[in-house]
C-alpha cells in the first residue's frame, strides 16, 4: 500500500518533532519520543503495517502517549532538579549548530507556539491538558483521534482542552517583533555599560527573571522579582563575567539574548515585553539545554 511506504513513513519525522517538542518542551526528550514511536513501527510485522490507514495517525497516536508518559514522570525529575527548570530555547535556523548530525534545524516550525512564554504556560497544564490542547489547537487533530492518545472519551477530551485554553487565555498577546526587539536593545545596551538606571526603565516595576542552570551552570536558585533588585542583580553578573559578550537573536522565534564568551554560548535569555516593558525574563544556563547554539558565530 502507498500508505505504508518507507518514504511517507519517514516523511512524517518532521510533525512530529514539532509536536512532541511542544509536548515536552525539550529538542532533547522530543527527539527521543519520536525515535521511540519509529522503533515500534519498524518493529510491526509488515502485514500489521499494510493494515493501518494512515501511518502518520499511528505515529502520532504513539509519540503523543509516549510524550503522555513522559510528562506523567516528570513532575518526579522535577522535583529532584537543581533550581527552576524551563523549556530548552531553540536558535533560528541560520544559527543551528550543525554539528549535530541529523538536522532538527529543517524540522522545526517556529511560531507562537514555540514562544518560552507560551511554553512556560503549557508547563502549568496537567499532562492530559496539555496533550489534548496542543494537539487540537496548535495542530487542529479532532478529539476522535485525541481520545485515542489520551484512553479518554472525545468529549473528555474537549474539556480537557478547554481547561488548557483558559490557561493560555491569559496570558497577553505577544508584542509585535519590532516592539519586542527594541526592548532587548535596551536591556543589551544597559546591560553592557552596567547602567542600573536605564534596566529598571526597560523593566517593568513588578519584572520576574526566571534562571535554569541545572546544578550545571551558575544561576539564581530562586525567581528574582522587580525591576531594581534584577538590574543590581544583572550588573552584579557583568562584573564577575569579563569578556562575555551579548548578541541578539532569535530565542525560539523571538527577539531575545545570547551571551558567549570565546564563542561559546553560555546563556540564552528570552523576554516578554509589555508596554514597552520587559515582563519576565527567562535565561537559559544549563550547557546540556544549550546544544544546539553549539559554538555561535
Amino acid at each position: 500500500m502507498a500508505g505504508t511506504s518507507t518514504d511517507e513513513v519517514a516523511a512524517e519525522r518532521r510533525q512530529l518533532i514539532n509536536v512532541a517538542y511542544r509536548l515536552l518542551g525539550s529538542l532533547a526528550e522530543a527527539e527521543d519520543a519520536v525515535q521511540e514511536a519509529y522503533a515500534r513501527w519498524y518493529a510491526l510485522p509488515r502485514a500489521r503495517q499494510e493494515e493501518i490507514v494512515s501511518p502518520g495517525a499511528w505515529l502520532t497516536t504513539v509519540t503523543g502517549r509516549i510524550c503522555l508518559d513522559v510528562l506523567g514522570s516528570a513532575r518526579a525529575r522535577r522535583e529532584r532538579y537543581v533550581g527552576a527548570w524551563l523549556p530548552e530555547p531553540l536558535p533560528d535556523r541560520a544559527e543551528w549548530d550543525r554539528g549535530q548530525g541529523a538536522d532538527p534545524a529543517d524540522q522545526m516550525v517556529m511560531d507562537e507556539s514555540v514562544t518560552m512564554a507560551f511554553l512556560v504556560v503549557l508547563e502549568s497544564m496537567t499532562p492530559a491538558e496539555r496533550v489534548a490542547f496542543v494537539l487540537h489547537d496548535v495542530f487542529r487533530y479532532p478529539f476522535a483521534e485525541i481520545a485515542a492518545v489520551l484512553g479518554r472519551t472525545p468529549a473528555a477530551c474537549k474539556q480537557l482542552a478547554a481547561s488548557a485554553r483558559r490557561r493560555v487565555g491569559a496570558v497577553r498577546a505577544p508584542v509585535t517583533a519590532a516592539g519586542q526587539a527594541d526592548a532587548v536593545r535596551r536591556v543589551r545596551q544597559a546591560w553592557e555599560t552596567k547602567d542600573i538606571a536605564a534596566l529598571v526603565d526597560v523593566l517593568d516595576p513588578a519584572a520576574v527573571m526566571t534562571a535554569d542552570g541545572g546544578g550545571m551552570a551558575g544561576a539564581a536558585l530562586h525567581p528574582v522579582e522587580g525591576a531594581a533588585r534584577i538590574a543590581q542583580y544583572m550588573v552584579a553578573i557583568a562584573d564577575k563575567a569579563p569578556g562575555l559578550e551579548l548578541l541578539e537573536r532569535s530565542v525560539n522565534g523571538a527577539p531575545g539574548l545570547v551571551a558567549r564568551r570565546g564563542g561559546v554560548v553560555l546563556t540564552v535569555a528570552s523576554f516578554d515585553v509589555v508596554d514597552g516593558r520587559v515582563a519576565r525574563i527567562w535565561v537559559v544556563r544549563n550547557p546540556e539545554k544549550l546544544r544546539p547554539w553549539g559554538r555561535e558565530g
